[in-house]
């Protein structure tokens, strides 16, 4: 059985799940989103602690790995609508700079040219001192792949650590040439 899946989600006092023809509808202050729910599959109460669980209907090997599954999506899906998802990034490297203009985040990052990244919508992007990048979403793969697709412009080189990383990412140090 799965370990994962047993346990319960609480649900804070301003979020609301509710289970309509497939799919689950989760409502918080940040917004609302719509998790996908097989029915034939999994059940689904809520008790009176304001405890939302998913329980198989029968106990097979593939339904006990997609339970765990199900429930962490379910879970990031709740803690997206009531506090929100961050990452973090941090520009290392000499005249590396970051800033915002208008929907798009322009970055010098020791090309020949500015590198413009659009930002979806769905994400709020803050720059800080121009090195710090802050990523804030209701959808956890939404912010993780925005900040994938950042980093991946400039990736950390392992001699001098210069280019994108997030914020406590350790950067493994190569030794320079010895002369």
């Amino acid at each position: 059985m799965s370990k994962l899946g047993k346990k319960t989600i609480i649900l804070p006092k301003d979020s609301t799940i509710k289970v309509d023809s497939g799919n689950l509808l989760i409502s918080g202050p940040k917004g609302s989103k719509t998790v996908p729910f097989n029915e034939k599959m999994f059940t689904s109460k809520v008790n009176e602690k304001n405890e939302f669980q998913i329980l198989p209907i029968k106990k097979t090997k593939n339904i006990s790995v997609l339970w765990g599954t199900y429930r962490s999506l379910v879970n990031n899906a709740v803690v997206g609508v009531s506090k929100g998802h961050e990452k973090n990034l941090e520009l290392n490297g000499v005249g590396f700079r970051a800033n915002l203009k208008g929907e798009d985040l322009v970055m010098s990052l020791g090309f020949s040219h500015e590198v413009k990244y659009k930002i979806p919508k769905e994400v709020k992007v803050k720059v800080e001192k121009q090195t710090k990048i802050n990523i804030v979403g209701a959808d956890k793969e939404l912010v993780a792949k925005t900040a994938s697709e950042i980093k991946s412009i400039k990736p950390v080189e392992p001699y001098k650590a210069k280019g994108i990383k997030e914020k406590d990412q350790y950067v493994l140090r190569k030794e320079g040439k010895k002369k």
